[in-house]
Formats: structure tokens, C-alpha cells, sequence
């Protein structure tokens, strides 16, 4: 994830609040937000796949 697309979610967020989107900006928008929740999950389940359970050992 690059801090230009970051920064680009946020123009057009911004823009949406004040004066509304057209269709193109629209399209754009659902596109940067779908790569920023794809990339998110994808660092979560490398996280996920890194945790090791391990039992938990009983008082003696």
C-alpha cells in the first residue's frame, strides 16, 4: 500500500463530503478502497499464519 493511494482515498473522500463525486470518481473510489480492504486482509492473514497456539501447561 503506497501513501499516494492512501492519500488519493482520502482526496476523494474529502471530495465526496463536500461536493459529491462524479461516476468516474466513483468507480475510482470503490477501486482504491477494494485494494486498501484487499491489502489489509492480506497482512492479517499473514499475522494469523505466524501465530503458533500453544497449550497451556496445568499447576501441579
Amino acid at each position: 500500500m503506497t501513501p499516494e493511494i492512501i492519500a488519493r482515498i482520502n482526496e476523494l473522500a474529502k471530495k465526496q463530503r463536500e461536493c459529491g463525486l462524479n461516476h468516474q470518481e466513483c468507480a475510482e473510489q470503490a477501486k482504491l478502497r477494494r485494494i486498501y480492504i484487499d491489502n489489509i486482509k492480506n497482512q492479517l492473514r499473514i499475522n494469523l499464519d505466524c501465530v503458533k497456539i500453544v497449550p497451556e501447561s496445568s499447576p501441579n
